[in-house]
């Protein structure tokens, strides 16, 4: 059936206001930091099938992956019109142990028709170290792992009695609650407005039409066989850099993307589930796509993606993944991007700051986790945007105001980091400088990128500066766990990004 453009703009800008509005509920009455004042949450429609409809704006390596979460969700419960599942399993469609996922039923008629889901990053959910980010060798070694389960009073309970901060997790969890809430209201309210048929079919509309403008994206790339490798600086336990290798191919109407050759799991935590690798393969195709459409299961139907068992971007069971999330979901993209500048040139940015410098700490009563932000690749007739956040990330950074209320800590330094940037006849973004003092003892653990390996520029365009990390004016690795006293000084100096075309 042929669907009218306009309706169909229109349900699309419906189905994703009724997440826009999930997320504004979220984040008005969550109580952490982090997801109040950053918006380190995401939130999203699914039919009755488990098929994403449409998401909000928020953040890629949360929405990409999430379809596997509902699945998962689905799967193995049987849910009625007032349950609620809870998961954060990295390897049943989660991405690391504190990105905490709802999942609720939207009966209407009596009948299953939706499901609404939010995924918020909790700021500390157990495990060795506050912030639940460390140097880990074993997932058990992150935090509390939730398999896919109904939200009752006990797993709550059971919840609540496994993180440092459990006050402030529970009123982070019942704002999710709300979310998913205010999603089945809305949702409620359009079906009494347009009919229950309608919503459904305009629902398939917008599958077939995503398909459509996908297909027309891969058909631009150039035909053959386009390889990139890039490379993380190590997994913190063991010394050398970890290839990642990828093939992208179009084949007809689809796009094969292969990462055979890609390095075995690591021991430490940078690992990568299925669910975080096409998360950040459908972020970087989704970027093709010249029009707006949602990223929702038409759109990701064409992409076929070969991600090897037991590497490091598909990892198994019981590997430690809490880095894999943040910093392999970045180099992901790199090479992915890397391999689309040969298919589509002039159309692919450098290299950003492929980190988002994970820093979190914790002491007594208090748990506190941020990313930080960089350099943007600069692209063919724009220069790379300085200090922001780019690609798997969309969080905004943590007012100074609000971060020295809520913990022992003072803002040194914020500022950009000035000639960080890669030169070219469109130079690549500035990085950021952050210093923290610390008033109080704290435990503190750093996991960070591009300090070994730097963004690569494009076109002849030059690399962005890599990271720096000191304490007291001495360099730290880059993934690291260590006590800090009273007076202590950490500075983390974020990566530039890669300039495009060859200097003047």
């Amino acid at each position: 059936m042929k669907s009218d453009p306009l309706r169909l703009e229109i349900f699309r800008n419906l189905y994703a206001s009724v997440a826009d509005e999930m997320g504004a509920a979220l984040g008005r009455s969550a109580s952490s930091i982090n997801i109040k004042e950053r918006k380190d949450y995401s939130c999203a429609v699914f039919d009755a099938r488990g098929r994403m409809i449409a998401q909000a704006a928020h953040i890629p390596v949360h929405l990409g992956s999430m379809p596997l979460s509902v699945a998962a969700a689905i799967g193995e419960l049987r849910l009625f019109p007032r349950d609620v599942a809870i998961l954060n399993d990295p390897y049943r469609g989660g991405t690391h142990l504190p990105d905490v996922t709802l999942v609720r039923p939207v009966f209407l008629s009596g009948r299953l028709r939706f499901f609404v889901a939010c995924r918020a990053h909790y700021s500390d959910i157990g495990g060795m170290t506050p912030g639940s980010m460390p140097l880990s060798t074993d997932l058990h070694q992150e935090g509390f792992v939730l398999p896919p389960m109904k939200l009752t009073d006990a797993v709550r309970r059971l919840m609540m009695a496994n993180v440092r901060n459990s006050g402030e997790a529970e009123a982070d969890l019942e704002a999710q609650r709300g979310a998913c809430a205010t999603g089945l209201k809305r949702l409620a309210a359009l079906a009494r407005r347009y009919g229950v048929r309608e919503l459904l079919e305009q629902a398939e509309g917008l599958q077939r039409h995503a398909r459509s403008c996908m297909v027309a994206a891969i058909r631009e790339l150039r035909p053959g066989r386009h390889r990139f490798e890039d490379a993380l600086d190590g997994d913190g336990v063991e010394d050398g850099v970890i290839p990642i290798r990828v093939t992208v191919e179009r084949r007809g109407d689809d796009a094969i993307v292969d990462f055979t050759g890609t390095a075995p799991q690591a021991r430490g935590s940078v690992n990568a589930v299925y669910a975080v690798t096409v998360s950040a393969v459908l972020y970087c195709f989704r970027c093709l796509v010249r029009e707006e459409i949602p990223l929702n299961a038409g759109a990701a139907s064409p992409i076929r993606i070969v991600a090897p068992k037991g590497s490091l971007v598909n990892a198994q069971a019981p590997a430690a993944v809490a880095a894999g999330n943040v910093e392999t979901s970045q180099r992901i993209v790199d090479v992915v991007f890397g391999a689309l500048a040969k298919a589509a040139p002039g159309r692919i940015p450098a290299a950003s700051q492929g980190t988002m410098n994970n820093l979190s700490f914790g002491g007594a009563g208090f748990a506190y986790y941020e990313t930080s932000a960089g350099g943007m690749g600069a692209r063919k007739g724009c220069a790379g945007a300085s200090g922001t956040h780019s690609h798997m990330t969309n969080t905004l950074n943590t007012p100074i105001e609000a971060f020295e209320r809520a913990y022992p800590v003072r803002v040194a330094t914020y500022s950009l980091r000035p000639r960080s940037g890669g030169a070219g006849r469109w130079r690549g973004g500035d990085g950021l400088v952050r210093e923290l003092e610390f008033l109080a003892p704290a435990q503190v653990s750093l996991v960070a990128e591009r300090r070994r390996t730097a963004p690569y520029g494009l076109a002849g365009g030059r690399p962005g500066k890599p990271g720096r990390d000191t304490l007291n004016g001495r360099r730290i690795a880059a993934k690291a766990n260590f006590g800090v006293a009273p007076g202590d000084r950490l500075r983390v100096e974020t990566p530039g990004g890669g300039g495009y075309g060859f200097p003047a």
